[in-house]
């Protein structure tokens, strides 16, 4: 089977690269260099805020470097190309697909793929989405869980790809475990490493043919845009929690609910 990956460069997306790697069956990559790790905070926010925006992001760092390094190199000595978020759909790319023929295209960490790059791939493509679809759609879906005090539900997505935004049909989910003392970052780490451990078996299956057919999402669920995240959440997570929503969850304060995933082992 011939994979391509659609990666984007961060510490976390090039972790679950590796993995797939690790089956000897990536014969390109299509890497989108993302934003900077440490994002300067917006102007005109006060001095507490801008303060609790850096230590946000630095903890972010701290965490992936932690749980995955920081390399950006990946062994890997066959075809890839270095794209942005501008020219991600462009004649380019959609020359390499068709020039790669995979058997499935697998993205993790690149912006919205538009209609034509779509039908480039002729085989199954899917995407890895940080969060746990339909409840949590779209943009830093890894946050939000924990944001609205409900951390179990931090998790990860294996669909298919469609025009809808991580509205296509649902292959495989993890949600991160919780244990005491985490903090938001532990937690959303935690959901991508579990996703990378099942990468492998996964695109096996896949390989065999022994994947069960995908489940069509229940609801539309929600979709989380980048206008809805503003810096002022963070005074909920850091200063009226302290950054402890997973003790105060496990503890009984806040209402307890199961996330209802889907599984294909």
């Amino acid at each position: 089977m011939r994979i391509v990956l659609l990666i984007g460069s961060h510490p976390r997306h090039l972790f679950v690269a590796r993995e797939v790697l690790a089956t000897g069956m990536v014969t390109g990559i299509i890497m989108e260099t993302r934003e900077h790790m440490l994002p300067t905070p917006p102007v005109g926010i006060d001095d507490d805020l801008k303060a609790l925006f850096m230590r946000h992001f630095a903890d972010r760092n701290a965490a992936e470097e932690k749980a995955f390094g920081l390399s950006n190199k990946l062994n890997f000595d066959s075809s890839m190309i270095k794209v942005t978020p501008q020219t991600l759909n462009t004649p380019k790319v959609c020359e390499f697909l068709d020039m790669q023929k995979p058997d499935l295209a697998l993205v993790y960490g690149v912006h919205k793929l538009d209609d034509e790059t779509l039908s480039h791939v002729r085989g199954k493509f899917w995407n890895i989405h940080g969060g746990l679809s339909p409840w949590y759609r779209g943009v830093i879906t890894l946050f939000w869980p924990s944001y609205m005090l409900e951390p179990q539900a931090t998790g990860m997505t294996v669909h298919e790809v469609t025009s809808a935004i991580d509205g296509g049909p649902i292959i495989h989910q993890v949600a991160a475990s919780l244990i005491k003392g985490d903090g938001i970052h532990d937690l959303a780490c935690r959901a991508v490493a579990n996703i990378a451990g099942d990468m492998q078996t996964l695109t096996n299956m896949l390989a065999e043919g022994a994947i069960n057919p995908p489940t069509i999402q229940p609801t539309s669920g929600k979709i989380w845009r980048a206008r809805d995240w503003r810096p002022e959440h963070l005074e909920l997570v850091y200063e009226l929690y302290e950054n402890r929503i997973v003790d105060h969850y496990l503890n009984g304060r806040f209402k307890r609910w199961t996330p209802n995933l889907i599984r294909q082992f």
